[in-house]
């Protein structure tokens, strides 16, 4: 959940720095479609006004209720309905404080072949998908259907900090908006990575033990 102390002018300006993020590193698609929240406190998360994040400024943020009431500022029609595809993270893990949901091509590619992404490169690691990223069944965005399948799967894989939305996209979330704008782009490059090792053979397998491995390096180098 978000740190206290943390005002919606903090939780908005993270939130434009993750955007930003997320095109300085390539991942975004060529639309660059995508909607970035970030938590507030129990019941409210700022959220990007509409689907358009290319150059987005704090102003472009409204504050809404986990129940899909606006209150401060305002959201276009496109982002009005995927309120409760945020909320429904925001309620099963009170962990998460950023959500982000992108059409990055490669990560979109396994979502549209309705297949996992696999745990195979090592920024995955480093930046919070231990596992491989599962698959919601498909439903019309923001429906009953897509946010139950996401409630399901989260209570199934409730240490995954990301899932596919079936022939959709990528949601990812972390501790905040810029840890999981970084998760995003681990994603994207590992999906690309997949997906030339295919044409060579095919991506292998950490060796057992690697999460742990890498977790020491990790906290050595913090020491």
């Amino acid at each position: 959940m978000t740190a206290p102390g943390f005002t919606t002018t903090d939780l908005r300006e993270a939130v434009v720095q993750a955007a930003g993020l997320l095109f300085t590193a390539g991942v975004m698609s060529h639309s660059g479609h995508a909607n970035l929240s970030a938590r507030l406190d129990a019941e409210r998360f700022v959220l990007t006004a509409t689907g358009m994040v290319r150059d987005l400024r704090p102003d472009q943020l409204a504050t809404v209720t986990l129940d899909g009431n606006v209150v401060e500022g305002h959201l276009g029609p496109e982002n009005a309905e995927i309120v409760a595809m945020h909320s429904v993270v925001y309620r099963a893990r009170q962990d998460v404080g950023g959500i982000i949901h992108t059409h990055s091509p490669a990560a979109t590619a396994f979502a549209l072949a309705h297949q996992p992404l696999p745990c195979r490169a090592e920024p995955l690691l480093r930046f919070g998908q231990a596992e491989p990223v599962p698959v919601v069944p498909w439903g019309p965005r923001g429906s009953d259907v897509s946010v139950n399948g996401i409630a399901e799967l989260l209570a199934e894989r409730p240490t995954t900090n990301a899932v596919l939305l079936a022939n959709h996209g990528l949601l990812a979330f972390g501790p905040d908006a810029v840890a999981a704008a970084r998760l995003v782009i681990a994603i994207e490059e590992a999906a690309g990575a997949e997906l030339a090792a295919a044409a060579i053979g095919g991506a292998v397998d950490f060796p057992a033990g690697a999460l742990e491995s890498v977790q020491a390096s990790m906290a050595k180098a913090r020491s």
